[in-house]
């Protein structure tokens, strides 16, 4: 497990590219045949990828966690980006498919993940948050998830922001979890920008080819920096900062966010006028 110190807006405005790219972007989610995780000091979130080909991985637990088991004070969402797969939890199994979700609440002992197909392995991405009381465990298809349109053509940010992890869907301790699509045409993923201080959020992107990038613009609205950002690769976005993004074609992303509260709309708007 990489572990990732907090950063706060006054060191970040004297990053260089490297420093950004080395606290902020996390390069390599999906490694065949392993688990990956980053664990960030900021809300302590965990993000990660497990990719199983031949054999079932489970979650390792070192001492940064400082517990017995993975998810002995926390809890975990899932949404799988990969081919059909199977999530073993304390002896019972669930299928999860293609763009399927997946929560699994505080207390879960044993975790096992497999591929249905080696060829076409699960991509089962993760994020971890601390949690004080055990919630429901429950698969979240594409179809149960929350359906919100943004957007407009005109301004190329038309967009579907599917909310699985959510009060509206599940119930939960902090942890808040979706996917986002885009519309034909449409690259950017939030704009007009806003900033919650309240909750931190991680981004993976993918559904790109490998010449196809994001530039993802992070930091406080008057100090902003971006970070280029390829196919199945996360950012961790700290409260104090922005976090929008522009592609040079289409692309999928996953929001993942854990803070003081779960109201998705508690964010702070940024007048187009205060951007620098």
């Amino acid at each position: 497990m990489e572990v990732r110190e907090y950063v706060n807006s006054a060191y970040a405005e004297m990053m260089d590219t490297e420093e950004m790219r080395s606290n902020f972007l996390i390069e390599e989610v999906f490694v065949p045949g392993e688990t990956t995780m980053v664990y960030s000091h900021v809300d302590r979130m965990i993000a990660g990828g497990i990719t199983p080909i031949e054999s079932a991985l489970t979650l390792p637990v070192g001492k940064e966690l400082g517990t017995s088991f993975f998810l002995e004070r926390r809890e975990m969402g899932i949404i799988n980006i990969g081919g059909a797969g199977k999530i073993a939890i304390d002896g019972t199994k669930y299928a999860v498919g293609p763009r399927d979700g997946f929560y699994i609440g505080m207390g879960a002992k044993e975790l096992a993940f497999s591929s249905d197909d080696a060829q076409n392995p699960a991509k089962f991405y993760f994020n971890s948050a601390p949690a004080h009381r055990k919630c429901p465990t429950r698969l979240v298809t594409l179809a149960d998830s929350k359906k919100v349109a943004l957007g407009t053509p005109e301004e190329g940010n038309k967009r579907v922001i599917n909310q699985y992890i959510h009060p509206a869907v599940l119930e939960t301790c902090q942890l808040v979890m979706g996917l986002t699509m885009l519309a034909p045409g449409s690259m950017w993923n939030t704009m007009p920008v806003h900033t919650h201080e309240r909750r931190m959020e991680v981004y993976l992107y993918f559904d790109m080819p490998k010449d196809r990038v994001v530039f993802h613009f992070m930091g406080k609205p008057d100090q902003t920096r971006h970070l280029i950002v390829r196919n199945e690769q996360a950012v961790i976005s700290p409260s104090w900062s922005i976090h929008s993004g522009v592609g040079t074609g289409a692309y999928t992303f996953i929001w993942g966010m854990a803070g003081e509260n779960q109201t998705f709309t508690d964010m702070d708007a940024v007048p187009m006028n205060e951007l620098m």
